[in-house]
This record gives structure tokens, C-alpha cells and sequence, in this order.
């Protein structure tokens, strides 16, 4: 194993015209921390906020290996319970933020954010695998822990076609839901339906006003449409706010006595505490019902940057995949 290693470093905003690789020195493995091998990141919208304006935030540790997720193989597990060699996923925790995070050929990561992938899921190809972590955790958390989600539910979607829309609804379908997908461009439709959706919405701003209705909301689109998905309950619904596509973040002058309606309920869903328990579950759910994750496009480690830069064009649908077989 060698003493460095490659990897983006930034310490400054920095879209993919200025972003460039390093070599860094190889972690040091401490106690409560293992030394992973990453072989596949997904990229997130978190990220590109990371490298267009987090960044500058006092709470950002500089300079900083962005990726909030990856997936991986233990190359010394420390004082861990893992093994080397296993084929593990690491997310969130601070991660990509606070400590160096997987946009680079190898990652120290935190025990309690360092996760296992169960033996049914192992044969899944590492691109597979790096689309899973963050993006699926945070529609299963959404789904199963908030919205309490059950076969016979009907569930609403707002703001379906992003990643985290596509993987909802390829969950809530394979449980057996009718799932509404709802989306502001036309373009995304058939797409949608292609998803296996039983029903896709133009969305115009007053979902409410058109008289639909659905047990489970899941809103995707953020304040700027929740008190219009609230009056989409049916009387005993669930409505879970997971997204901000909407690009408000808080809901000013927000009356929740008058705002949720009577018999409903309002929660959220907020994406920093997996557990072993969970991503055993989500990776065994994918494995089970042969789910493939939306993957837009797929580069290898060397074109890293070459990723960055469609991401930063934008115009795609899926998730960004960068895997590092060698």
C-alpha cells in the first residue's frame, strides 16, 4: 500500500473548472475509526453545495475531501468489529464536512457512520453499490420510519423526479403501494411512468385545489409547497417534509394549528443517524426485489473531475456514479 494517496482537497469555492487532484498523504488509522478502500461515490446536491458556497461556512473543516457517502473494502479496521477485506458503505456523520470524505482512493472513517453490507448484497456491482448509501437511507427513513409507510397506503410523492423521488418510488412500489408521482415539468412524465408510478401529475402549485388526495405525502419540493401538500391528506394521512427542491428552507408565518388539518400529521425526516440495522435492511430490500438504482452516468475515479463537471452543467436525471476498480 502506498504512503499517499490521490484525492480532491478544497478550501475555497470551487466549481469543476478549477477543480483540481492532489496527493495526500495516506490516513492515519486511530482508535474508533477504520481505513476504508473506496471503490464507488455517489455524488449528491450536497456536494455542489459544498463546493459553490458551504464551503466558506466557519463549521466547514479546511481544507476538506468532499462525499457525504461510499461504498468500499476494509483495509485496517482499527478497534472496529469489522474485518479486512469486508465490503462496507460509509455516510453522513459529519462526513465530507467535518472529516475527509470519499472523493479520494482511500477514506478514515468514523465506526459509528461505517457500515457492513450484508452477504445478499456483496455480488452487486461497486456502481450499484455507491448508488445506494445516502440516496436510498433517506427515502427508506422517509418512507418506513416518518410516513409509517404499509402496502395498502397510497403515496403521493411531491417533487418525484430527482434521485431521491426515483428510489421512493421504486421502494413503495415494490411493497405494494400506489404511488401518485408528481413533477412541474412535462418533460419527466413519461419518465415517471416508466418507473412504474400509477399515476403522474403535472404539478401547478395547488395539488389541493384538483381534489387529490393520498394517505402518505412525501414532500420533496420543501416549505414552498408543504402547506398545500398537508390539505392532500386523506383525514388520518401522514405527510413526511425530506426535501428542499423547492430552495426554501423554512416556512415563515406557518400556523400549524390552521396549516395541518384535522385528524393528520406532520413530521420530517433528517438523514445523520444510520444504523447497521437499517442499511442491513435497504441493502437486503434492493438485493430482494432486484431494484436497480437510477444511475445517470458512471465515470471512473480518474475522471472525477470530468463528474464535477456535469454536475455542474446539470440537465440530468439519476445519480452521478464514480467507482475505482483498480
Amino acid at each position: 500500500m502506498h504512503a499517499t494517496m490521490r484525492a480532491l482537497q478544497i478550501s475555497d469555492i470551487t466549481p469543476a473548472s478549477e477543480a483540481r487532484m492532489s496527493e495526500l498523504p495516506l490516513p492515519e488509522v486511530k482508535p474508533g475509526w477504520a481505513l476504508v478502500r473506496v471503490r464507488g461515490t455517489g455524488m449528491n446536491h450536497s456536494e455542489w453545495e459544498l463546493r459553490h458556497d458551504e464551503i466558506r461556512e466557519s463549521y466547514i473543516t479546511k481544507p476538506i475531501v468532499p462525499g457525504i457517502e461510499g461504498v468500499g473494502e476494509v483495509v485496517n479496521p482499527s478497534d472496529t468489529s469489522l474485518s479486512a477485506g469486508q465490503k462496507v458503505c460509509m455516510l453522513m456523520g459529519g462526513m465530507g464536512r467535518m472529516w475527509n470524505g470519499s472523493y479520494a482512493e482511500y477514506c478514515l472513517v468514523r465506526a459509528d457512520h461505517l457500515f457492513a453490507i450484508p452477504e445478499e448484497a456483496c455480488s452487486l456491482p461497486w456502481a450499484t453499490l455507491a448508488a445506494i448509501p445516502e440516496t436510498f437511507f433517506t427515502a427508506w427513513g422517509s418512507l418506513f420510519e416518518c410516513l409509517q409507510l404499509k402496502a395498502d397506503d397510497t403515496l403521493m410523492i411531491r417533487g418525484a423526479s430527482c434521485g431521491l423521488g426515483y428510489a421512493a418510488i421504486q421502494i413503495a412500489r415494490a411493497l405494494g403501494c400506489r404511488v401518485i408521482a408528481t413533477t412541474h415539468r412535462e418533460k419527466y412524465v413519461e419518465l415517471l411512468r416508466s418507473f412504474d408510478a400509477n399515476e403522474v401529475v403535472l404539478d401547478g402549485g395547488a395539488l389541493a385545489d384538483t381534489g387529490l388526495k393520498a394517505t402518505k405525502v412525501l414532500e420533496l419540493i420543501g416549505p414552498k409547497t408543504l402547506p398545500d401538500s398537508l390539505n392532500c391528506l386523506a383525514h388520518g394521512g401522514i405527510c413526511c417534509d425530506t426535501g428542499i427542491l423547492g430552495g426554501s428552507f423554512t416556512l415563515d408565518g406557518f400556523d400549524p394549528i390552521k396549516g395541518i388539518p384535522n385528524g393528520c400529521y406532520l413530521t420530517g425526516f433528517f438523514s445523520n443517524y444510520p444504523s447497521q440495522q437499517v442499511m442491513d435492511e435497504i441493502f437486503s430490500f434492493v438485493a430482494a426485489h432486484a431494484i436497480e438504482p437510477f444511475i445517470a452516468r458512471t465515470f471512473d475515479f480518474d475522471h472525477l473531475i470530468d463528474a464535477l463537471a456535469l454536475q455542474d452543467e446539470g440537465g440530468f436525471q439519476g445519480k452521478l456514479v464514480v467507482v475505482d476498480e483498480r
